[in-house]
């Protein structure tokens, strides 16, 4: 795997303290993996209190910004997958971009984008991580 392209749901348990993910990101960035958030996942997360988990989360990953590409080949993949996931289409078109996995907590949307940007790696579920 390339690297590994978190959604917002994952952005959601990590600020909420879940250990096995911070274990999980800790050991990917310490194997070389480079963890990316795309622009929008980090808006959907983002609500005004500034969160330490979230500040923390950010100093170990790849911030992408939204720029016009990424917007374009997000909108072709809603379209594609008959969805209206802006965010959900952008992580996908984001991890397309450089052949990563994607870590997420909503299998069926991101799988169901991801049938449509073959380059995606693996769709690694939240879930796994815990043992479900």
């Amino acid at each position: 795997m390339a690297g590994l392209t978190l959604d917002a749901g994952v952005l959601i348990e990590f600020e909420r303290g879940d250990e096995v993910l911070r274990r999980y990101l800790r050991w990917a960035q310490l194997d070389g993996i480079a963890l990316t958030i795309p622009a929008p996942a980090l808006a959907q997360v983002g609500r005004g209190a500034r969160s330490a988990r979230l500040a923390q989360l950010l100093t170990m990953t790849s911030f992408e910004p939204m720029d016009a590409d990424l917007a374009k080949a997000a909108g072709v993949l809603c379209g594609r997958a008959s969805t209206t996931d802006v965010v959900d289409a952008t992580v996908v078109a984001s991890a397309a971009r450089r052949r990563d996995g994607i870590l997420t907590s909503d299998p069926a949307d991101i799988r169901r984008l991801a049938e449509f940007a073959p380059a995606v790696g693996r769709v690694l579920l939240l879930g796994e991580l815990r043992g479900r």
